[in-house]
């Protein structure tokens, strides 16, 4: 619960407060008197009666009812000071900057319930312990440096870590990035980035709530929660970008499928960022690069201009465009023949448009009308214009701030100048524009926003026997399902099979391949991983060679008997899904076949999937390619592929208690597929 009194307190306390700016104490108090707070001030100390010109009390009780507190003590004193706040002085807002709770022990993580308790029992909002605080237009309630420039139009910023918000910060300010708000969360003892997520959901106002949202997360303890209120955010018309911390898995574990040992916390939360819109960050520097993109007009199309003076960077830049699945259109014709004759000689406008170190302002603005008016080819401009330190550029940069102003195609300025053209940069940044200083992280950045699908709108499965699959699924324990049960999930949920049977023994083979149809394919049984230890035998076409390889698979070590299997032709793909807790289940397609794991060519979803997001995960495979056809090979039936998906997805809905699927792989051509090797375990 975020009350009023954390956003826009009447009055605060900061409790040890300390002349000293070098503490925590000090310089949050420091904060709060050159910033924008504008009610009334107190400071407890026991030991000053005046702090940084604040008259001071001893002790609580001597204080008057005060809204918010800011408590800046040893953390054994922080429970008995939030009690005496909430229970006598009317607090509701706390927030606890000091360290020495559930981060370093289990007696820490006790008192920080306690202390949720007591902020609970009054209907009020606790932010922290162990935080750098909160900043808004109202106050700057932080014990940190920088306070960024606030702007309504800037960054919403949740941080779960109080170092990363200031380093993020840091790296904001010199490129012009604003903020309007900054929560840092700490510990999360009562309010956690979900909680702070869904108030600037629910207080949205579309004229004067910023439409930027940045979260650094290191635990999403209710995804459902997280999810719903960043789509909703995003269906309003914000955007969001994200990094999740914490994510890797110390260990390694046995998997019983292919997609037990790729699934895992990682892929869970891009799972939730993709099924929600958010622009999956994996850096401090990725963030602020899509932060900045965010500033600017969203890209209509993903043909770019390059217009610069830097051959260098435009090779750069194109390559990590073309990388992203952008396009840099040549540029040709009486148009571009036109343009030609505006700059100097040696110049070339094919795209990168390359106008020389020689280049003026002038040129440039040449250059950029004839982007915007006269080259139907182009979707936006990316202007790189630094300085050899030879003469100044500034009416460069004023050409560029005016053109950015009126240009209908967005213009993304990269100016890596910081120091020869570090005034020039910081007029143009001083007109609200923010700066790229890398080509190639804005090309990754702008990537990464255009390939970030909108939230899709839920939608109805596929019907399947919801009856024959509870029927099947009901009282199972813990383990892998018998094949004749997987056998009937598949065919309940309408997933297409081939056509195989366990035998017992050499003539129940021989009878099953004549029914069945040679060639057929032999498999072990009893094992996981049947390729490692050649349990498979494919393209049987004779009796006398199957009761050969039918000898063989049974001499080896495990096996518990042999699956006679139709056998099919075609590319090979891969279905799985896999339940994480508190996400419920990953959906994962790919490539498949025995290389799986090491290619691990897979997009990852959070069931339930849409038809639409089915589609985009398999058309964002490296290998899609082998989907589409190639060299003369037929390709797969996207729509067959998508079907067996969302198939997955109903299956799933209708037996949550499958913990692990594996179908490796879905074989053949067209709409032919058929799952030819399936694993179930609940």
């Amino acid at each position: 619960m975020i009350c009023n009194e954390i956003i826009n307190p009447r009055s605060i306390a900061v409790i040890g407060g300390s002349r000293n700016t070098a503490k925590p104490g000090g310089k949050v108090l420091k904060n709060l008197l050159d910033g924008s707070f504008a009610g009334d001030l107190y400071v407890v100390n026991r030991h000053d009666k005046d702090v940084q010109g604040v008259a001071t009390v001893a002790a609580i009780q001597d204080l008057p009812a005060v809204e918010m507190a800011i408590i800046a003590i040893s953390a054994r004193y922080a429970l008995e000071t939030v009690t005496a706040l909430a229970t006598t002085k009317g607090t509701k807002a706390f927030i606890i900057i000091s360290a020495g709770f559930g981060e370093l022990s289990d007696a820490g993580k006790e008192l920080e319930k306690q202390l949720a308790a007591v902020v609970n029992n009054v209907g009020g909002t606790l932010i922290g312990p162990n935080c750098i605080g909160v900043i808004n237009a109202h106050y700057q309630g932080v014990f940190t440096s920088p306070i960024p420039k606030l702007s309504p139009q800037g960054c919403d910023f949740i941080s779960s870590s109080g170092a990363t918000a200031v380093f993020i910060m840091e790296a904001a300010v010199p490129v012009g990035l604003q903020f309007n708000s900054i929560y840092s969360v700490g510990n999360a003892a009562q309010t956690s980035v979900e909680d702070v997520l869904a108030y600037l959901d629910e207080t949205f106002n579309p004229q004067t709530s910023s439409r930027t949202k940045l979260i650094y997360v290191e635990n999403i303890g209710d995804p459902g929660r997280f999810l719903k209120h960043s789509r909703s955010l995003i269906k309003k018309g914000c955007q969001i970008a994200a990094i999740k911390g914490g994510e890797t898995e110390a260990g390694s574990r046995a998997a019983a499928s292919h997609t037990g040992a790729m699934a895992n916390s990682a892929m869970a939360t891009r799972a939730l960022f993709s099924k929600a819109g958010i622009v999956y960050c994996s850096s401090r520097d990725e963030l602020i690069s899509v932060a900045s993109v965010f500033t600017y007009p969203q890209l209509p199309g993903n043909r770019i201009a390059i217009v610069t003076h830097a051959g260098g960077s435009a090779v750069l830049l194109t390559d990590a465009l073309t990388k992203g699945g952008l396009q840099v259109p040549k540029i040709a014709g009486p148009e571009a023949d036109e343009l030609l004759t505006y700059l100097d000689p040696g110049s070339s406008v094919t795209n990168p448009i390359d106008f020389l170190a020689t280049g003026s302002a002038e040129q440039l603005g040449i250059i950029i009308d004839y982007c915007n008016y006269k080259f139907t080819n182009v979707d936006a401009i990316i202007v790189v214009f630094g300085s050899p330190g030879l003469f100044d550029v500034e009416n460069v940069y004023k050409v560029l701030n005016v053109k950015l102003e009126v240009s209908p195609k967005p213009i993304f300025p990269v100016l890596p100048s910081i120091i020869n053209a570090e005034r020039e940069i910081k007029y143009f940044l001083s007109k609200g524009h923010v700066n790229f200083p890398d080509e190639v992280n804005l090309a990754n950045a702008l990537t990464a926003v255009y390939t970030t699908s909108v939230p899709a709108d839920p939608e109805s499965l596929p019907a399947v026997d919801k009856n024959r699959i509870r029927q099947i699924i009901e009282g199972r324990g813990p383990g892998l399902l018998p094949q004749p049960e997987v056998l009937a999930l598949l065919d309940a949920a309408g997933i297409p099979r081939t056509r195989q049977y366990n035998v017992a023994g050499e003539e129940e083979a021989l009878a099953r391949s004549k029914e069945i149809g040679y060639p057929v394919a032999l498999k072990v049984t009893g094992i996981v991983h049947k390729t490692d230890v050649d349990g498979v035998a494919l393209n049987i076409h004779t009796a006398e060679s199957l009761v050969k390889h039918y000898r063989q698979l049974m001499a080896i070590d495990g096996a518990t008997g042999v699956l006679v299997q139709e056998m099919v032709k075609g590319h090979e793909l891969f279905v799985g899904a896999k339940y994480e807790e508190k996400f419920g289940h990953l959906v994962l397609v790919g490539i498949g076949g025995v290389l799986l794991e090491l290619i691990k060519d897979v997009r990852v979803g959070l069931a339930p999937l849409s038809h639409e997001e089915v589609r985009a995960m398999i058309r964002h495979l490296k290998g899609y390619k082998v989907i589409e056809g190639y060299r003369g090979r037929p390709g797969v039936d996207e729509g067959q592929l998508i079907d067996i998906v969302l198939r997955v997805c109903a299956l799933l809905a209708t037996a949550p208690e499958i913990k692990e699927m594996d179908i490796n792989p879905i074989i053949g051509y067209g709409n032919k597929l058929k799952a030819t090797d399936v694993r179930i375990k609940t």
